[in-house]
């Protein structure tokens, strides 16, 4: 690590139009456009094609050409850890809500989203407190037990293949202030849940919603062990 490159990365998630841009990204490895996020940050589409620029040129954001056109995303889940992370720092009030339908986001995103690939907010947190109840999970790092990893696969009837990426780890959550389950587990958790509809988009934010088979689900899959979301 040097002291250059922590200024640099630093540097650019400090600004606030590339830190909306980046929150905006945090969707489950969504790609895209400049221009919607200028919408996002409320800034001209040149101004957003600059800033968008540097992060590519960090290597914080990935880009794909389509033509005169390009999409971009995050780099990968270590970057959404980074951006996680740093959200759940320092003791600042959050700023003050202005109007309605800024209020309704706040709290869909607070009670379950997307955290790049695997699930927060209570939704994840709720999730993550079962798994360990049920001795899938350790306490401490969240490590898989033998008997999690089988679970993956055996009871969300989905092969678990976590590949050349961390099994588990914990990411820390920034409405919540402790850590929720992310890694290949958590990612495989939200994409069956997401395939099977038992989580859904609510609105255009990251928010998600526990649709009813999913409230169903998650008895069948933790009984008590599962603490009410929503």
């Amino acid at each position: 690590m040097t002291v250059e490159n922590l200024v640099s990365v630093a540097s650019a998630l400090a600004d606030p139009t590339r830190a909306r841009m980046l929150v905006a990204l945090m969707d489950q490895r969504v790609w895209r456009t400049a221009r919607d996020l200028a919408q996002v940050a409320g800034v001209a589409a040149s101004t957003a094609t600059g800033h968008l620029n540097h992060l590519v040129d960090l290597g914080i954001l990935l880009e794909r050409r389509r033509g005169r056109y390009r999409d971009v995303r995050l780099a990968g889940p270590h970057v959404a850890e980074v951006i996680e992370a740093v959200a759940a720092l320092g003791n600042r009030p959050d700023a003050p809500v202005r109007g309605l339908r800024e209020a309704s986001i706040k709290a869909a995103l607070a009670r379950g989203r997307t955290c790049y690939d695997h699930l927060a907010g209570m939704l994840g947190i709720a999730i993550t407190d079962a798994l360990v109840r049920s001795r899938l999970l350790t306490h401490e790092s969240l490590t898989l037990t033998a008997e999690g990893e089988a679970w993956l696969s055996e009871a969300l009837g989905s092969p678990f293949q976590p590949g050349r990426r961390q099994p588990s780890r914990a990411c820390l959550d920034w409405t919540e202030r402790r850590p929720h389950l992310a890694g290949a587990a958590g990612a495989h958790i939200s994409t069956v849940f997401h395939e099977r509809q038992w989580v859904r988009p609510t609105g255009s934010s990251r928010a998600v919603l526990v649709t009813p088979t999913g409230n169903d689900a998650l008895r069948r899959l933790f009984g008590g062990k599962i603490s009410t979301v929503g």
